[in-house]
């Protein structure tokens, strides 16, 4: 029944394929349980004179701790997930995970919240207001019909530039390039940091794993040197400030605390609706120019994932198009909006769907299984909070290095093609941003495909939409938004 439902005979593929494609998926991308609460902590604790987030906050006239807090978050940032990926699996039968996104989370809370000084309510409604016009606009085919207007440099470069850019988050999470006040970055000091180390012997055996077939290679990448870290703390080869995950750890002992996972706090009412409250007494041009920024990140961010992880999986067509594409962005669309109902920031498609598709992931299965190990987490988070970063951005690493395929797709004697695709695949690390590289891709086609000469093959909505993406270069670098 599940076969002749998620159609795994037209995909070629079977039920313990997409088992272990989901589960591989999910731990590529499990961290975001422990970073989204993180990240959006200090939005709602704020800060004190010292810097420090405050350890105290009140809501609707109730104390809350910063653990509790982040609890909440972590809750919220569960159930998000499982109903965004829910409908990727059963609607859209892609094997698709979503989740808040990393980068949206931090433009919510440190840009809009702390930088504008808007309420966390107010940022929520600001969500809210994008997921209801995604869903509108992708339930008229707009959506669709704007990205069928992406140039095919910029269609087939995609998968490359999601490769290097998950290359380079990947080393920064393993510590192997760290920031350099003179060149911005640099190797990290890998022989003084039993960190970087470990990541990088568990990034070759990975490597060896997958160069030699073994079925499930990321997965036995993550666990081992997972497993590898806790024993070298168990055996006191290194302190646990060292290797073991940074949400277990004591702020003021530096120690291992399991208090977070072994006392839960599912009370997550404090959130839930509180954009309602947000949308009371907003400024409207503020308001306006939030949801603005909100809308095209999360659209070119979730545009740029889908075809460029598809590519990678073998989903496009000879046009560069998903066939049915609107179905997945309907499940963004959803996940947005439920998201800001019950507390998180903005839900997107994840670039580390690529892990499960590397593992043979063709079905709306594997995102099933995404889905429930997602739901799982709520009783079983020791477990999830027990696999530290440096080993679950092993996947990162892996995924991007077989990405970097694609640029065998990318037409390099076209004058067009090559800088549209050059920029798309470039400036996504250099600027953390899949939706600036697709927008930089975008912009450059229709100028060079003009000094060619040959204006006539360019759409006009083409033009229309490289227009729009030098208006939104210009919102949010003018400082507009503070």
């Amino acid at each position: 029944m599940i076969a002749d439902y998620f159609d795994f005979d037209e995909h070629d593929t079977d039920l313990s394929t997409e088992l272990v494609a989901g589960i591989t998926t999910f731990l590529a991308m499990s961290y975001i349980i422990v970073v989204n609460p993180n990240v959006l902590l200090p939005a709602i604790m704020g800060f004190n004179e010292n810097g420090d987030i405050n350890r105290q906050t009140t809501i609707d006239g109730a104390t809350y701790t910063a653990p509790e807090v982040f609890q909440m978050l972590a809750i919220a940032t569960i159930i998000a997930s499982v109903v965004a990926i829910a409908v990727m699996a059963l609607y859209a039968k892609r094997p698709f995970g979503l989740a808040p996104g990393m980068g949206l989370n931090a433009f919510f809370t440190f840009t809009v919240v702390i930088g504008l000084g808007i309420p966390w309510q107010t940022a929520l409604a600001a969500v809210f207001v994008e997921g209801i016009i995604f869903i509108v606009i992708t339930a008229v085919g707009a959506r669709k019909y704007v990205i069928s207007l992406f140039p095919e440099p910029v269609k087939f470069s995609v998968g490359a530039g999601i490769g290097v850019f998950l290359l380079f988050i990947g080393l920064q999470e393993m510590q192997v390039v760290v920031a350099d006040p003179a060149t911005m970055v640099a190797l990290g000091d890998i022989a003084q940091n039993p960190t970087a180390i470990l990541a990088l012997l568990g990034l070759f055996l990975t490597f060896i794993l997958w160069a030699r077939g073994i079925t499930g290679a990321i997965i036995l990448g993550i666990l081992g040197t997972a497993a590898a870290g806790w024993a070298l703390l168990l055996a006191g080869v290194a302190n646990a400030s060292t290797l073991a995950p940074e949400v277990l750890l004591d702020q003021e002992t530096g120690e291992v605390s399991f208090q977070m996972v072994t006392s839960p706090h599912y009370d997550i009412t404090p959130l839930v609706g509180a954009f309602v409250e947000g949308l009371r007494d907003v400024d409207p041009l503020t308001f306006a120019l939030v949801v603005f920024t909100f809308f095209f990140v999360d659209f070119f961010d979730t545009a740029g994932t889908l075809i460029g992880v598809s590519q990678f999986g073998g989903f496009l067509d000879e046009n560069g198009d998903l066939p049915e594409i609107e179905k997945p962005l309907m499940a963004d669309a959803i996940g947005t909006t439920f998201g800001a109902m019950v507390g998180t920031s903005t839900v997107t498609t994840y670039i580390e769907s690529s892990a499960g598709i590397e593992e043979g992931g063709r079905t709306g299965f594997t995102a099933f299984v995404v889905g429930a190990l997602f739901l799982a987490t709520l009783i079983l988070i020791p477990f999830v909070a027990m696999i530290p970063a440096y080993a679950s951005f092993i996947a990162l690493v892996v995924v991007g290095v077989i990405m970097l395929q694609g640029v065998l797709d990318i037409d390099w004697q076209d004058p067009a093609w090559a800088v549209s695709a050059g920029l798309t695949i470039t400036v996504m690390p250099l600027t953390y941003s899949i939706a600036n590289g697709l927008a930089a891709g975008i912009i450059a086609y229709p100028l060079i495909k003009t000094a060619m000469g040959e204006f006539e093959d360019v759409r006009v909505g083409q033009w229309g939409i490289a227009l729009v993406l030098i208006g939104y270069f210009y919102v949010y670098t003018s400082g507009m938004l503070g």
